[in-house]
């Protein structure tokens, strides 16, 4: 058995750019060997293109094929236009076809159709199977490779199923138990069969099921399947017939990359769907660009709103001192209760239907945060400048803060009631709207109290 010294993260990712720099694939295997799956996987999505073509396919074919299976898709089509069809074919037919899948999506359509027509009749067959389904649903992400049992079948009958399947099935540990016309009855699992007595039936063991329907989003799915803690979560088509499962790992890649997206868009930004230093710089920018303009068009209504009251501006420049304060307190305001919404929505926590609950409640939080702020503010501005000047910025900060944290609460409703990203209703846009509107209550309050 060959020993491999131990090495850092930071020295194989040395070795291997010395070796990348070289072009001696050589030295990029030696680098590459010592590391485990996971290691490998994080200094490939270090690399660019060409690098990563290059590095992978010094791997050995058993260790290649578990990599790519890791890959995230979009990093998974890099790598195929690196290699030569017949490796690509061949890594392909290894993959789950739900992998497959997720991979054909990043494919031009020309390839994709080559390499599904390059599959033997049962996984071409299975991986149409997922391919049916829409994009978004859980039906995309499902395994149609699962092993069954039936009521009127004894344990021992189950296991031997069990070890007849086991190079195949993507999970065995808990059961789907259908009828004769694959109508989802119940589940049981490996350790009941295990724990049973050989004659058991399976009828009686299995236990009520759980599961849900194909067509349904994934991200709700992967939310049922992580609230309730299972495995494995059956997945059935419209008559209630099994059709897939969905696995608790799959489930959990599916809430990391919700959880991306919404991140990245509540920051104004699309994903970028690739680690970061994978992702061409390029591609970074469209992410970024689109929304920069939509946000830059939306602040043009603060300019605007500035302008309408300049003249009251000449009387008291002392107010110009605190737009800053006051819109950024609106702001973080209404993106506090966006975000706390967002979240919530993801959780299932609340529904578009509570919208009158929610904004009850904000508008309660936003007018006392208002009233804390306002109160400082107030005390604050007296002291420095004078007390109508403090009277302004008091009340001010409290309609603001209650406006901010109405508006911040609802918009995330409004987008999931137009099936809209909620995350896309968050920050960006309250910011905007909630810069204008309050400079508006501002200028409003100040006019009022000062008799400008």
């Amino acid at each position: 058995m060959i020993k491999y010294p131990i090495q850092t993260f930071d020295d194989s990712a040395e070795l291997l750019g010395k070796a990348l720099a070289a072009q001696d694939l050589v030295a990029v295997s030696q680098a590459l060997a010592p590391l485990d799956i996971s290691e490998t996987l994080e200094q490939l999505e270090r690399l660019n293109t060409i690098e990563r073509a290059l590095s992978y396919r010094t791997l050995p074919k058993g260790r290649a094929v578990e990599v790519f299976e890791r890959l995230d898709a979009a990093l998974q089509a890099d790598l195929v236009s690196g290699l030569q069809e017949s490796e690509v074919a061949d890594v392909f037919a290894q993959l789950s076809p739900d992998d497959r899948v997720a991979l054909m999506d990043e494919l031009p359509a020309s390839l994709a159709n080559r390499l599904i027509l390059g599959l033997n009749e049962k996984e071409r067959a299975l991986t149409s199977t997922v391919l049916g389904y829409p994009q978004r649903a859980v039906g995309r992400y499902m395994s149609p490779e699962f092993v069954t049992t039936h009521p009127h079948l004894s344990v021992g009958e189950t296991f031997a199923r069990v070890r007849a399947q086991l190079d195949d099935a993507e999970s065995i540990y808990t059961i789907p138990v259908t009828d004769t016309g694959r109508h989802l009855v119940g589940v049981i699992s490996l350790r009941d069969v295990l724990r049973a007595d050989d004659s058991a039936l399976i009828s009686e063991l299995m236990k009520k099921p759980l599961s849900i329907a194909a067509t349904e989003s994934a991200e709700e799915a992967a939310r049922y399947c992580a609230d309730a803690k299972v495995l494995v979560l059956p997945i059935v088509d419209a008559e209630d017939r099994l059709v897939g499962i969905l696995t608790v790992d799959d489930a959990l890649a599916i809430l990391e990359d919700a959880e991306t997206e919404d991140a990245a868009r509540s920051g104004g930004t699309e994903p970028l769907r690739r680690p970061y230093l994978a992702t061409p710089v390029g591609s970074i920018v469209r992410a970024r660009v689109v929304w920069l303009l939509v946000l830059a068009l939306g602040a043009t209504l603060t300019v605007q709103v500035i302008g309408a009251f300049e003249a009251t501006l000449e009387q008291q420049v002392v107010l110009s001192l605190f737009i800053p304060l006051l819109i950024g307190t609106g702001g973080n305001t209404g993106n506090q209760a966006a975000t706390t919404i967002t979240r919530a929505l993801a959780l299932g926590d609340v529904r578009p239907n509570d919208v009158f609950k929610v904004f009850a409640r904000e508008v309660r939080v936003g007018a006392f945060l208002g009233l804390l702020l306002g109160t400082l503010g107030f005390t604050i501005a007296s002291l420095a400048f004078t007390v109508p000047i403090g009277l302004v910025i008091g009340l001010t900060l409290l309609g603001v803060c209650t406006m901010a944290a109405s508006i911040g609460g609802l918009m995330p409703l409004l987008g999931k009631a137009v099936k809209a990203d909620p995350a896309v209703f968050s920050n960006p846009f309250i910011s905007t709207f909630v810069d204008a509107t309050g400079l508006i209550i501002y200028f409003l309050i100040a006019t009022a109290i000062l008799g400008l």
